[in-house]
């Protein structure tokens, strides 16, 4: 397990994102990741897939790696550092908005809508399609309310993976984020490593992996960015249970992990 925090930072991905698939980078966007701008290769999506699952830091994907074939097969990981206090709402509130918390304004756990430019702005001023999909009252759902896009909220991860294939199949929409937090809500309950947080990060891999594979049957007429991003890590607490919010290296350490579909037909 690594004892200091990676030095590329959550800030950097926004921006890269939307240079690779075309569209401004928001406002308050950190400069790109370069190694990201690399990997595309000067290649341009003109769609984006994000698969966000809640807490899988780096230690929990190093150290099992067997779980996760599906998010491994994408040929590019990017080791990140989220920032502080690493919970859900901040830490996502600066993957989409490329801003540190100081200048997205969400410095605690609390879930207000994100006033600053986000991807999705980006994206919706490019004149793209976008959608959300996650789970009611999380994060996802809330912060980038009162855009001009499409949300789809549920009550549990069964209906919303099930309406994140059929916008897949729908063929409608230009940049999808799929938010699940299955392993969060496990591992809070049951510590990172017990056998039911396990297995729902077994389940996050696997969903990624059925959605890699419907966009890539699907999406042949696009270029397609599909990311494995999630938010931050988690570590053990008294009682067997689990948390994050602490500037330690289980809890800022993550990796994302990106692959590139070309545009076939």
């Amino acid at each position: 397990m690594k004892n200091e925090n990676n030095a590329r930072g959550l800030e950097s991905v926004c921006a890269a994102l939307a240079e690779i698939c075309g569209a401004p980078a928001p406002a308050c966007a950190a400069p790109p990741a370069g190694e990201l701008l690399a990997f595309a290769a000067n290649r341009r999506a003109d769609r984006l897939f994000m698969y966000d699952p809640d807490a899988l830091g780096e230690w929990i994907t190093d150290k099992y790696p067997f779980l996760f074939p599906e998010a491994f097969e994408c040929p590019f990981s990017l080791p990140l550092a989220c920032v502080m206090p690493s919970v859900t709402p901040v830490c996502f509130a600066t993957l989409y908005t490329g801003a540190l918390p100081e200048k997205h304004g969400i410095r605690r756990y609390e879930k207000p809508v994100v006033k600053t430019e986000s991807l999705f702005d980006a994206f919706i001023k490019a004149g793209k399609r976008c959608a959300i999909v996650a789970e009611t009252d999380c994060s996802m759902s809330r912060l980038w309310l009162e855009r001009d896009m499409d949300y789809y909220i549920y009550d549990d991860i069964a209906r919303v993976n099930a309406k994140a294939f059929e916008l897949i199949a729908e063929d409608r929409h230009d940049f999808i984020a799929v938010y699940n937090g299955n392993y969060d809500s496990a591992m809070h309950k049951n510590g990172p490593e017990s056998a039911a947080a396990l297995a729902e990060a077994r389940a996050n891999s696997l969903a990624f992996g059925e959605m890699r594979e419907l966009i890539k049957s699907l999406w042949k007429g696009h270029g397609t960015l599909l990311g494995f991003a999630m938010d931050h890590g988690c570590h053990e607490i008294d009682g067997g249970c689990g948390s994050h919010g602490l500037d330690m290296p289980e809890d800022i350490n993550i990796v994302h992990r990106y692959d590139f579909i070309e545009k076939t037909e």
